[in-house]
This record gives C-alpha cells, structure tokens and sequence, in this order.
C-alpha cells in the first residue's frame, strides 16, 4: 500500500511499543519516517537508531533523532529535520509517554513534573513548531498544505484512573489540546485527531492482566491495531475527520462523544442555595456515583481493561 507515499511522518516515542508500530505503518504506507526516541534499546544502542534499522531492512524509509520532545529546543529541532527531508511536514503523530503512577496522597512534585513534561509539553512543543511550519508554507503556497496530527491520549484522561493522577490530568489535556489544534490549524487544511490506545507495550505488560491472547484466539492487545487507526488518520481518506477521539482496542474503533448535558437545574432568577439544595438529585447524588474507577466506567460504557 502507499497511501502514503512521498509524505514526510515524525513519530515520537517511536523506539518501542505503539510508536514503533506507527513508524512501521507509516512506513509500510510509503511515508519517508523520522523515528524520534531518546530511550536505549536492549543492546544498548539508541532505540531511534533499532527502529529505523528494522524499517529500513523491511524496505522503508526512516531516520533516527534522537531529541528531547518535553523541551521546546528539543521539538523545534525535531520538526526541522523533518522539514528538511522535503521541505514540508505531512504527518505528526505524538506518541512518546512515561508513567510514574502515585496516589495523590504520595505523589510527588517531580513525579508530577515528569509526566506533564513527556505527555503534555511533548504535544504542545511539536504541535506548536509543526503548526508554525504549516501557516508560513500555506501563506506561501496560497493553499492548504494537507496535514495531519495525531495525538496520544488515554481512556484515563476520559473517566481517570486511581493512582495515576499525574497521568490522567495530562491525558486529559492533550484531548483539550487536539480540540484546539483542530479548531485552530483547519484554516491552514490541518486535521487533528486523538486517539487512545489499548495495547500491549513496555508500559502495560505486567500491569494489566489478561493481555496475554489465548491459544488461536485474535490478539486483541496487537498494537498494530493503533497503528493501522494512525496510518488512516494520516491518508488522504481520512479529510474531513478532525477534533475527534476514537479509542482503539484490537478489531474495535469507537468514536467518543464530547460532553454534553446530562441533568439541568433551571429557574427563573439567579440561583440562590436553596435553589440547588432542593434539586440536589440533579446533580448526581441520589442516582450516580461521583467517584469511580476505570474499571468501572469502562464496564458501564461497554469496554473492558485499563489505559
């Protein structure tokens, strides 16, 4: 397949797990790859350098970088060598994640720091060069550059998760963030789509149990599920897709409703005490829960498993 070919991708985080099967995708669908990781593979040698080594020996094209995506000198050199290969960037997917999961009671300020630096920051510095990049060539070329961005979110940014504070509030933002990017960079002709992944990396194996896929059965945790959903979201069929949340799990993409309104209290004047008191149940206390876990609310909703 090259749906992709000719285009210009940067994947980071793209060492290992859901990454470096989206670098692969990518690469698979003729997409020139720069493999940005700044982990160590098991031989010791940078994983940027393992990722690319593997593409390139099954005939793809890729480049390792190797720089630090949670500052903002590290994205901008990110983003200019990818617009070096060709003089444009096509495809920009965040990927790169670390967890360090504490319960609030715990947590720890550097813990708290870490996360949002690697998650958070590591979408905001990228997008905002690559968004830079793509209004300075549609001002020159006088027409929309047709890119796209993928983000990297979590079911645990959707409903949180215990003991994962700093993650779930980074996951959380990184939806509200890809809402503006696609708001923001559509007059350029970008799209931005999130999306949260359930598979198995580094990350989750040994953490969430039954990943493991019984004898003949499917792999429902293959993390080339994700990949194949961020290959789409890359092509040309995905136009008109944007500001969306899709959560991928084996054979399964569903597409997450914003939210909307679930009870109203209403009246005819401002609001006064009483007012709210009177109508609590409104509010959730009489009929739902205000605190549940991810396991839970993945039950209600029909998915099961943890981000």
């Amino acid at each position: 397949m090259d749906e992709l070919k000719g285009k210009v991708a940067v994947v980071t985080g793209a060492g290992q797990g859901i990454g470096r099967a989206e670098a692969r995708a990518l690469a698979r669908a003729g997409a020139h790859v720069v493999v940005n990781d700044v982990g160590r593979a098991p031989d010791g040698r940078p994983a940027a350098e393992d990722a690319v080594a593997e593409i390139r020996e099954a005939g793809g094209s890729a480049e390792p970088n190797g720089d630090d995506i949670s500052t903002w000198d590290g994205a901008e050199r990110l983003i200019g060598q990818a617009v070096a290969v060709a003089g444009r960037l096509d495809l920009l997917v965040c990927n790169a994640g670390i967890i360090r999961d504490r319960t609030l009671v715990n947590l720890t300020e550097a813990e708290w720091d870490a996360v949002m630096a690697v998650h958070l920051k590591g979408h905001a510095g990228p997008l905002h060069f690559a968004a830079a990049h793509w209004k300075e060539l549609s001002a020159r070329t006088g027409e929309p550059v047709d890119a796209a961005v993928v983000t990297t979110s979590s079911e645990a940014g959707l409903y949180g998760n215990f003991g994962q504070a700093n993650y779930s509030a980074a996951k959380a933002g990184i939806v509200a963030l890809t809402q503006v990017a696609a708001r923001e960079l559509a007059r350029y002709g970008v799209r931005a789509n999130a999306i949260c992944p359930r598979a198995r990396t580094g990350m989750t194996e040994g953490v969430v149990e039954g990943m493991d896929p019984a004898e003949g059965a499917a792999d429902e945790w293959d993390p080339e599920s994700v990949a194949a959903l961020t290959a789409f979201l890359g092509t040309a069929y995905s136009r008109g897709i944007s500001g969306q949340v899709f959560v991928v799990h084996g054979p399964t993409v569903s597409r997450m409703r914003e939210w909307t309104p679930a009870d109203e209290i209403s009246g005819s004047r401002a609001l006064r005490l009483d007012d709210i008191v009177l109508q609590r149940e409104l509010l959730g206390t009489a009929r739902d829960t205000a605190v549940v876990d991810f396991a839970e609310a993945s039950a209600r909703s029909g998915r099961l498993g943890r981000p």
